[in-house]
């Protein structure tokens, strides 16, 4: 038996789409809200989830939270707008009824306005989200989270894809870009790391040319120069953030 672990603030837009894949595959489902105003409360009622709510502090805080409420120790952790293919359904339906693993990852695929993204550093994207939280947490810097596993931890990988409904218009993502450029600056600056001014050309050059050229960003046509593009510039806005930090 395994429980399926989510984090919502106003995902009335995602969250029946994600609660709708999980029906008949998780025995409990579970919800750490952060006091939605929107209609995510009542969605997730209608589907008869365990509902919490918490002020959110961080995407690791957070997440860390919702996998203590969850009834069993074996977790599928999703995002609001992530939903399981039913490839990746038989894939973990299978795997938890002969558990053999400590935590398992899966290949995520993400639709950007409406259109897949197979390239541009976005796939396949492997993520681990069906783990044993007695020996998991979730870790690294806000808001790029990770599962982080014990050392002796075996990793297994499941077919099927975990799809993603990352962004309805270029705006907004250049909107959340932004934010989580502040949100990394003001992690890397917590945890004590530096930037210098050289990080402002070098590194946003490297990530446009790593994902368009070396990741085959290209063969996404038009999404594919935007997306490499707003990466890049989510890098440059995030040292431009941590210099003007330390600054002050």
């Amino acid at each position: 038996m395994f429980s399926a672990v989510i984090i919502t603030f106003n995902e009335e837009r995602n969250i029946r789409r994600c609660l709708e894949s999980l029906k008949g595959v998780a025995d409990e489902i579970v919800v750490l809200d952060s006091f939605s105003t929107d209609k995510t409360p009542e969605i997730c009622a209608a589907f008869g989830v365990r509902f919490f709510q918490h002020a959110f502090d961080g995407h690791i805080e957070q997440k860390n939270r919702a996998l203590a409420l969850a009834s069993f120790d074996i977790v599928l952790s999703l995002d609001a707008d992530e939903a399981l293919d039913d490839s990746l359904k038989n894939a973990i339906q299978k795997c938890t009824q002969n558990w053999l693993a400590d935590g398992y990852t899966m290949n995520r695929l993400t639709n950007y306005c409406g259109q897949w993204i197979h390239y541009s550093g976005w796939y396949p994207d492997k993520k681990l989200r069906l783990f044993d939280r007695t020996k998991a947490q979730w870790g690294g810097l806000n808001p790029h989270d990770k599962i982080i596993m014990t050392d002796q931890a075996r990793i297994a990988h499941l077919e099927g894809d975990l799809l993603h409904y990352s962004y309805y218009s270029v705006e907004e993502h250049r909107e959340r870009s932004q934010k989580y450029a502040y949100i990394g600056a003001q992690a890397m600056l917590s945890a004590g790391e530096k930037g210098y001014w050289y990080q402002l050309i070098i590194n946003p050059l490297f990530k446009f040319v790593r994902n368009y050229i070396l990741k085959k960003g290209y063969k996404d046509g038009k999404a594919g120069w935007t997306i490499c593009t707003i990466t890049a510039l989510e890098t440059y806005w995030k040292y431009r953030h941590l210099l003007r930090l330390q600054s002050n």
